[in-house]
């Protein structure tokens, strides 16, 4: 028989921020979808120091391409970028308010990092998930696992310390 009800809980955070904690990227999903699933949603859960590569997201089919964050635990500071990687809206969401979440519209680019350890971000947008379509990222900006995208994070955090 099928699971009937799928919990958010601390117990289920605790669990994630540990697995993201070990892992290189130092942030790790948890899906509550199926792939093919019309609606994706899953947590984020992201460690301070993570590095997610500014992109946007574009929909060959007709659809809402919108994305949905919440910050259930945690702190995010989140970047929306022009074509050229400026940032033009910056934004933070942290479980105590008091904004807790945004809506993105369909081909923004954007970014975002953890200001605090253990930051866990509930996603909704519309599937199904298509790995090797999902994003397209802004190649003016280093990939992941390279010192430059350290320093890319340390800068894009600075801007969050006032």
């Amino acid at each position: 028989m099928p699971t009937v009800i799928k919990c958010v809980s601390q117990e289920l955070f605790d669990s994630v921020s540990q697995e993201a904690l070990a892992l290189p990227r130092l942030r790790k999903n948890h899906n509550f979808h199926q792939l093919p699933d019309r609606v994706q949603r899953f947590i984020n859960v992201l460690q301070p120091g993570t590095y997610v590569r500014p992109h946007r997201h574009l929909r060959a089919q007709d659809g809402n391409g919108f994305e949905l964050f919440l910050v259930l635990q945690g702190e995010i500071g989140f970047l929306v970028l022009d074509g050229q990687g400026q940032v033009l809206q910056m934004e933070r969401l942290c479980a105590e308010g008091p904004t807790y979440g945004l809506e993105l519209l369909e081909g923004q680019y954007h970014t975002l990092i953890a200001l605090a350890p253990d930051t866990v971000m509930f996603e909704i947008k519309e599937g199904p998930y298509v790995p090797a379509a999902d994003k397209d990222f802004m190649d003016a900006f280093p990939a992941e696992g390279t010192a430059a995208a350290q320093r890319q994070v340390q800068a894009w955090a600075d801007l969050f310390l006032t």
